[in-house]
């Protein structure tokens, strides 16, 4: 009980962390913001006044964000599948090779079983970006030749079953490279970005009083715009592995565990 509860101690604490840097980035941008408001409010630029229309774009801002989240959110879940079953796929055809290996003693098997092995550290690679998805293509294409030379140690629906493995690894490579490549709705963001930096300076120029409470609603407002359209650009590419800074990436342990298997067998 004491390991299963530090373990979870450790998977909260690296799951709040992401949030922690993510908000520590976002931080100098709204000191900033705080700043230009006390210049402004000392220079005399406090040239607008407190009207309902601002709560107005406020909100609207805020349902734009919404709507963004919802989106990227509904990749990121599915992504969060997918590591673990192209994991699933690249087993099933081990688990073939493994069991024709141990019935027939088969040289082809250890050839499919290697194989297999290298198709699970492009992969793992390729989320890396250490490999081009043409070259992953490649190798699920080379599947072909392995499955033709196990044809006469398996029955052919065995071998039927892997092709669709085999088809279903490559819909998923493809899946995998259309959410890591593309955007969600580009002019939903820059009309997002556009409409939170208008209200930044908004904040900045409007005059509130007492000055010190306003301080505080302009950080927090600010902050919290901020901090909503950085955790959307983060949630946009869950395989941004590659990336400098990125965050909110889904897990690869499954395929990190099938890739260490593999490795243990070869030795």
């Amino acid at each position: 009980m004491r390991v299963s509860f530090k373990g979870g101690l450790m998977w909260r604490f690296k799951k709040y962390s992401v949030g922690h840097s993510l908000a520590v980035r976002v931080l100098p941008m709204v000191c900033l913001i705080i700043v230009l408001k006390i210049a402004a409010y000392f220079l005399g630029l406090e040239f607008l006044s407190l009207s309902p229309l601002f709560s107005g774009i406020l909100a609207a801002n805020v349902f734009l964000m919404g709507f963004l989240i919802s989106g990227v959110l509904a990749d990121y879940k599915e992504s969060e599948k997918l590591p673990g079953e192209l994991a699933v796929c690249i087993q099933a055809f081990r688990d073939e090779a493994h069991g024709i290996l141990k019935a027939k003693q088969a040289e082809e098997a250890r050839v499919c079983l290697a194989y297999t092995g290298t198709l699970a550290e492009a992969v793992l690679d390729w989320f890396q970006k250490k490999r081009r998805t043409q070259e992953v293509f490649d190798l699920i294409r080379g599947l072909n030749d392995q499955f033709r030379a196990l044809e006469p140690f398996t029955a052919p629906q065995f071998i039927a079953r892997l092709k669709q493995e085999q088809t279903s690894l490559r819909r998923m490579i493809v899946r995998c490279h259309t959410i890591r490549e593309t955007d969600f709705v580009t002019s939903g963001y820059l009309i997002a970005e556009l409409t939170t930096i208008l209200l930044c300076l908004g904040l900045i120029t409007t005059h509130f009083t007492p000055f010190y409470e306003s301080l505080f609603f302009v950080f927090v407002i600010s902050f919290f715009l901020i901090y909503l359209l950085a955790l959307i650009r983060s949630l946009d590419n869950p395989f941004g592995y590659y990336e400098r800074g990125s965050l909110e990436n889904v897990q690869l342990k499954p395929l990190e565990e099938l890739v260490e298997e593999t490795r243990r067998e070869q030795v």
